[in-house]
């Protein structure tokens, strides 16, 4: 009883300090906001739109709605240019192909990444995702280069030999939560495509010491001792020691391989620099942040939208079974060849990634007073291209709630499909991440069959929009 009033008032007190931080940040926030927007009363209008309750701006309503019901209210009431305020900052929303096309392509360099100090410290301030200019164009060059489809089809054996082991694992009969699940097989993979074949012992270790981080990413940045955030800086810590650890390993004895891991290590700039320990620990942080949540989201959802269309359900199967009955043989391992004869597989794929819009927006911030369309995106405003309102607007995609792999027979309009990002800041390991999705999706398809336990028409955001409670779901193997 006692430990249960302590916690109570603990959250209270927490709840407290939380809304009073915010308020003050955003309180200066907003005088800055009112000073520069008198500063630009002679120029370019602002963007229609509302800013919110004072400080906090519409913060609630966007954490609190179906981003959907948000976002897409917000448009047809102002157009597909429209201002807000968000967690004390004044941001630009654009909700059209041509205008995300404008921040992602056309004029990236007016346009910088911006992300929380917070979040910075737990992935690593050196990390590609970080940056813009030379560090960054060598970086993903590296990144790159490390997934190419040459790189990543050798991987094919062994993403298959954890595609096996991990649905194995599932069906002993126990309600699985989908996600988490899916979340184990990505970082797998991901630590399959960095280091190659590692340790046993150091991928628990990277395991154990990730989740910790990752609790912590999304939570209020607090570092008193107890709290997530401060749970997941140590985390942070310990996951550079660990890498250290490995990368003197790799040095020692030479072991410089063409995976991400070994161009980190071999690569040097034009004046012979080498990658500190530092840099190399950001960039592999940051590249296991980019893959574990999105691919696993992804995976959940295609369960529950193959579970809800039973006819599309049997004729997926019968693509994958049939690829099997082929010349191939039965027990034949899947090759490189082979995941490129999978069209409605891979569009199903394509589809998932729409109409779930796992990424729904991206932040950039105005590094300049910017014009467009008539309108002043001012400097240091943040800048939100909405992936999701592109994806689900009828005039893209025909009836855009209904979901219809079938829509890829023929491909979308230019800019308005972009579930990975666009321009020189898209996701480089993307078709990894396909790859990945189509091997687990053969085995499953051919050797196992699924049901769901539970209601699964909720949707809960942690932050990627996944089914209510991870999908939970029973697998069984078919003989």
């Amino acid at each position: 009883m006692f430990i249960a009033e302590s916690n109570q008032t603990f959250m209270k007190l927490f709840t407290t300090l939380f809304y009073s931080i915010i308020f003050l940040s955003s309180l200066f926030s907003n005088y800055f906001f009112k000073k520069e927007k008198r500063s630009h009363k002679n120029r370019a209008k602002l963007p229609p739109g509302s800013m919110g309750w004072p400080c906090i701006g519409e913060t609630l309503q966007m954490y609190t709605q179906d981003p959907n019901v948000f976002f897409t209210s917000k448009q047809k009431r102002y157009g597909d240019v429209f201002k807000t305020q968000i967690l004390g900052y004044p941001c630009v929303m654009l909700a059209s192909p041509e205008a995300a096309r404008f921040v992602l392509v056309a004029q990236p360099h007016l346009f910088k990444p911006t992300y929380p100090k917070c979040k910075q410290n737990l992935i690593g301030p050196s990390a590609l995702f970080f940056h813009t200019g030379d560090y960054h164009v060598r970086m993903r060059k590296l990144v790159q280069s490390s997934f190419s489809p040459e790189v990543t089809r050798k991987l094919i054996p062994d993403i298959e030999k954890i595609a096996l082991f991990s649905l194995e694992s599932w069906a002993n009969g126990q309600v699985i939560n989908t996600f988490h699940e899916m979340k184990k097989f990505a970082f797998e993979v991901g630590v399959l495509s960095i280091f190659g074949q590692l340790n046993k012992t150091y991928t628990d270790k990277l395991k154990e010491n990730y989740s910790i981080l990752e609790k912590g990413y999304n939570c209020f940045p607090i570092k008193l001792p107890g709290t997530a955030y401060h749970k997941s800086l140590w985390a942070r810590r310990r996951l550079s020691q660990i890498l250290g650890k490995i990368v003197k390993e790799r040095k020692e004895k030479k072991l410089l391989t063409n995976n991400l891991l070994g161009n980190l290590l071999n690569f040097k700039d034009e004046k012979g620099n080498a990658l500190s320990d530092e840099q190399i620990a950001d960039n592999i942080i940051g590249v296991l942040f980019a893959a574990q949540d999105t691919t696993a989201s992804v995976l959940t959802w295609i369960l529950k939208y193959l579970n809800d269309d039973p006819k599309l359900l049997d004729v997926v199967k019968g693509e994958q079974k049939a690829l099997c009955e082929s010349a191939y043989g039965e027990n034949q391992s899947l090759t490189w060849s082979m995941t490129r004869k999978m069209p409605l597989t891979y569009r199903v794929i394509l589809e998932s990634l729409r109409k779930a819009s796992i990424i729904s927006f991206t932040f950039r911030e105005a590094a300049v007073d910017i014009e467009y369309e008539g309108y002043l995106i001012p400097k240091g405003w943040k800048v939100m291209p909405l992936f999701r309102n592109i994806h689900h607007n009828p005039e893209f995609f025909a009836e855009p709630e209904n979901f219809d792999p079938f829509r890829f027979e023929k491909p979308p309009k230019p800019n308005t499909y972009m579930p990975f990002g666009n321009g020189i800041h898209a996701c480089p390991g993307n078709e990894l991440a396909k790859l990945e999705m189509l091997v687990l999706l053969h085995h499953m398809l051919t050797k196992y069959r699924w049901e769901l336990v539970g209601p699964a028409d909720l949707v809960q955001y942690s932050p990627f929009p996944v089914p209510e409670h991870g999908l939970r779901a029973r697998f069984k193997k078919e003989f």
